[in-house]
């Protein structure tokens, strides 16, 4: 920070997606996911081959896109049933994982299936067509949550289906 409390930052954080996602599903319909696989392809403007290398060694990546089918006006600051189902508790934004979301960034663990030149080939990834792609990372077991997990009932109904 300099004298004047500044960071150096001169504005909000831009992204610039590093890549697509290509998988033929075009509406963010909130079940059955692991139904059709998903290919991420590199900005080849930006990126060679060589920026996946190595990724075909672990078993998952963690992707993180934008949602970019929602309107930045819809997003959600305060509170809502997930999925507007009033039989399941009201809770905060950030106590859910819905594609609302004040800065619409959804994150999701996949598995590799391959990787071949500038497409990462994954399952599991819950992206429609399109969707711009922030961020790759492998999943590391040091990265993954130490202790037991916990979490509402009303989470198990929700992921039912989901996958």
């Amino acid at each position: 920070m300099d004298s004047h409390g500044n960071s150096g930052m001169s504005g909000p954080p831009s992204f610039h997606p590093i890549g697509t996602v290509h998988c033929g599903r075009s509406e963010p319909i909130d079940d059955n996911w692991d139904s059709l696989p998903a290919i991420i392809e590199l900005d080849e403007r930006r990126f060679a081959a060589d920026a996946l290398l190595g990724l075909d060694t672990f078993s998952h990546v963690e992707i993180l896109y934008l949602f970019h089918l929602v309107d930045e006006s819809d997003a959600n600051l305060g509170a809502r049933n997930p999925r507007g189902r009033k039989e399941w508790p009201k809770v905060g934004i950030f106590a859910q994982r819905g594609k609302e979301r004040p800065n619409r960034i959804g994150a999701t663990i996949c598995r590799v299936e391959k990787v071949e030149g500038v497409q990462l080939h994954v399952s599991g990834l819950d992206a429609v067509d399109g969707s711009p792609v922030l961020d790759i990372k492998p999943v590391m077991k040091s990265f993954l949550p130490r202790g037991e997990l916990r979490e509402p009932d009303w989470c198990a109904e929700l992921m039912r289906d989901y996958w």
